[in-house]
Formats: C-alpha cells, sequence, structure tokens
C-alpha cells in the first residue's frame, strides 16, 4: 500500500463500480447513448479555467498570451482560447445543478440543506443568472427539476419533492455504508450522462458530507479490485471532462465537521492515480472527484446558502482553453495538468489530469 495513504486501507471492493457507463439519467431526461469510456485515439481536450485573484475573486479580463499550460511539465500550445465574460452571456450559459443529497445525510440535514437551497434561490428576488436545477439523490434513485432562473418556480418545486426523498438508513453498518457509497457513484454516472448529451459547461453543487471512504486498518484491496476500481477511476475522470463538468461538494454539518477527519483526509488523495497498484477506495470519493475536476471542497461553515453563491461565482469569468493531447505509451496513461498565469498574485484552477490513449494501430 502507498505511504501516501498514512496507512488507511480500503475494505470496499470495485464491483459496485462496475456498470458506471451504463446508469441512465436522470428521470427528467431519457438516456443518452454517450459513453463515458476513454477515448481510444488522442483528441483535442477542452478545459474550463478559472482565475482568481488573492481574494478569491474570478479575474475577467486577461489574454491568451497570459496562460501557458503544462502537461506533465511540459508546455503545450493553446490551439484555442476564449474568455467567457459572464455566465449569462455564455453560449450556451453555463448550467448550474443543486443536488441534495439524501443518501448520504439525516433527515434533519435533507431539510437544512433545501431550506439554504430556498435562501440561495431568493436571493435578487428569485431572480437567477443563469439556469438552475435541483437534483434529488435518494435510495430510489436520481430526480432533477427542470431548469428555470425563476428561484421561486424551483422552490416550488423543492417543496412538492420533500415529500418523496427516502433516505438509507444511517445504522446499517458496513452493508448500509455499502449501498450509500453504490447510489452514489450511480447518480455520478446518471450526471454524467446527462451532461454528456448536453452542451457548455455544467457546474454541479453536491451538498452532502461525502460519501463513505470505507477505510480500516489490516485489509487490502486484492490486485483484481484494484484493476477493476482503476477502470472506474479512468472512466469517471474522462466521463467529467467530456461532458464538461465541474464538481463543488459542499458540507451542511458545518460547523459539527470542523475539525473532523472526513474535513481534511481526502487530501492525502489528490494527486491523480497512475497504475492500479497505486488505487484505493477514496480515489474516488466526492471530495477527491471535485478537486480534480477544477471545483472546490466547502466545509466547516453554516452559511450554506454563501457557500453556494461562492461556488456559482466561478461561473461570472472563466477560460476556455483546448490543446492537443499527447499520445500515451499504453492504455489509460495518466498525465498531470497545471495552467499558469503570467502575473503576480493570480491562481488558476481547472481539472488536474487526464488518461492519455496510445495512437491506434494501422
Amino acid at each position: 500500500m502507498s505511504t501516501r495513504r498514512g496507512g488507511w486501507i480500503c475494505l470496499f471492493g470495485f464491483s459496485l463500480f462496475l456498470g458506471f457507463a451504463q446508469q441512465s439519467g436522470p428521470t427528467r431526461q431519457p438516456a443518452s447513448a454517450a459513453s463515458v469510456q476513454p477515448d481510444s485515439a488522442n483528441h483535442r481536450i477542452g478545459l474550463d479555467v478559472v482565475v482568481t485573484d488573492k481574494s478569491g475573486r474570478p479575474l475577467p479580463g486577461l489574454q491568451q498570451e497570459d496562460f501557458t499550460l503544462l502537461d506533465n511539465k511540459l508546455p503545450q500550445k493553446i490551439v484555442s482560447f476564449q474568455a467567457a465574460g459572464g455566465a449569462a452571456t455564455a453560449d450556451p450559459p453555463v448550467e448550474v445543478i443543486l443536488l441534495v443529497d439524501a443518501v448520504n445525510i439525516s433527515f434533519s440535514k435533507v431539510t437544512y440543506a433545501r431550506e439554504e437551497i430556498k435562501k440561495f434561490l431568493l436571493r435578487n428576488g428569485g431572480e437567477l443568472p443563469l439556469p438552475v436545477s435541483v437534483a434529488y439523490l435518494s435510495d430510489s434513485g436520481m430526480t432533477m427539476d427542470e431548469a428555470s432562473r425563476d428561484g421561486n418556480a424551483l422552490i416550488a418545486g423543492i417543496d412538492k419533492n420533500k415529500n418523496a426523498l427516502r433516505t438509507v438508513g444511517n445504522a446499517q453498518g458496513f452493508y448500509g455504508a455499502s449501498d450509500r457509497q453504490q447510489l452514489s457513484i450511480r447518480g455520478l454516472g446518471q450526471l454524467v450522462e446527462y451532461g454528456t448529451a448536453r452542451p457548455g459547461r455544467k457546474l454541479v453543487v453536491w451538498i452532502s458530507p461525502g460519501w463513505p471512504l470505507l477505510t480500516g486498518p489490516g485489509v487490502e484491496l486484492s490486485s483484481k479490485d484494484q484493476q477493476g476500481l482503476f477502470k472506474n477511476i479512468v472512466a469517471v475522470s474522462d466521463g467529467l471532462r467530456r461532458a464538461r463538468i465541474t464538481l463543488y461538494h459542499i458540507d451542511p454539518l458545518g460547523m459539527e465537521d470542523a475539525g473532523g477527519l472526513r474535513t481534511s483526509y481526502y487530501m492525502a488523495f489528490l494527486k491523480g492515480v497512475r497504475t492500479a497498484k497505486q488505487v484505493e477506495l477514496a480515489d474516488l470519493s466526492l471530495q477527491v472527484l471535485a478537486v480534480q475536476s477544477g471545483g472546490r471542497v466547502l466545509n466547516s461553515s453554516n452559511d450554506v446558502a454563501g457557500e453556494i453563491a461562492t461556488c456559482i461565482a466561478d461561473a461570472s469569468a472563466f477560460y476556455v482553453l483546448s490543446f492537443d493531447g499527447v499520445a500515451g505509451d499504453g492504455p489509460n496513461e495518466y498525465h498531470a495538468l497545471a495552467v499558469k498565469i503570467d502575473k503576480p498574485g493570480l491562481t488558476a484552477r481547472t481539472r488536474s489530469g487526464y488518461y492519455a490513449q496510445p495512437e491506434p494501430a494501422h
């Protein structure tokens, strides 16, 4: 086991993740035929990049020459560049999905999350600058309301759906945690399929303490488990990128979770997985996927409405870059990505990597 994990070892096999690409989309949308499997050849890769100043505010007005794109630390040519001046003017506009996770939190916290979403939607009298959907993950699957810029209409939908949410019992031990983990990954697969079938950028704000990590001392993943889990990590990474989904995690437990292991443990897994031998279940945790997609992890605050606004601010100014992916020497070769800005005090946030494939045989 890799030392970066600090001695924590997975208890959970890979089999619950099989079929990620075959899950149907949210019930408002028919299932798409779009695959989320890794591409079989090199292709042009697009990146949504948010540049923030020292205060964390997204910064508009930069030019292509301000950006340097690194693939495995080597500069790459930026073949296209677009500055998106605002979410409302993007074509198509940025879409926001606020996800209420009724699988991984108690009923009382589901109610609290709904009320905080309502509070956010009522800002500016309910007039939203971009389309927003509210999605619900429960033990009966994923559902999603129609996107709207009318916050009051979305609130009516939340009130209509509140009695339909059922939660998976939290006192079911290991098997209950396994069920919740499976439902969470399946829900993510549905969002990827939905996003792949629609153009434009999507910000998915997942309100949850996180998914069960099912870790503990003394138990190792088998080689077969690691191979299967690695294939799913590749599929999830590739699917989120091609669907143009940036994932955000907000912990509704707020100060109840402050200082707990869950708020920091994920940081040991942020570096991309290069081989199956490195794999552990936490590599597919919600927090890790959020950071790797270019999003954020927000916890230890009771102001969920304010944190939602912080996430959506990323759509107010961002940049779309593309470059030609490098061929892999073998299948699923991990490439780390970084974007540097040629101005002091600025930070760029985007996807942290991709999995390259070899050139097809001729």
